[in-house]
């Protein structure tokens, strides 16, 4: 088994909950965490920068990375998006059997209904 975790920061609630639906739509990931209120340093194009962003955290497995890079590249607004990946090198085998088990594209199709809005949490 081997499951990773990718990250990427975006700029807006909705811009990662866009990414989020899609990646585990697509069943390219398990689950996305969204964090919100980091605060990120950077330099761009020769300028300091501050900003607020939201954090995804992407639980996956490593055949899913460039599926998942392209997903976000795909679906981001920034020039040039954060996707680092991270191996998990130990985990709970239940977790990672799940984790593994959601990217099964060959499962049964089950249609979903939409998520609720989330405003509010």
């Amino acid at each position: 088994m081997s499951a990773i975790v990718v990250v990427t920061t975006v700029g807006d609630e909705n811009e990662g909950n866009l990414i989020g639906r899609e990646l585990v739509g697509r069943r390219h990931a398990a689950c996305v965490n969204m964090i919100s209120g980091v605060r990120s340093i950077y330099r761009w194009k020769g300028k300091i920068c501050r900003d607020s962003e939201y954090l995804l955290i992407i639980k996956t497995m490593e055949a899913e990375f460039d599926a998942v890079s392209r997903t976000i590249q795909e679906l981001h607004s920034y020039e040039l998006p954060e996707i680092l990946a991270f191996n998990i090198g130990r985990g709970d085998a239940n977790f990672l059997n799940w984790v593994e088990g959601s990217l099964d594209k060959a499962a049964a199709f089950e249609e979903e209904e939409d998520l609720p809005e989330l405003d509010g949490l």
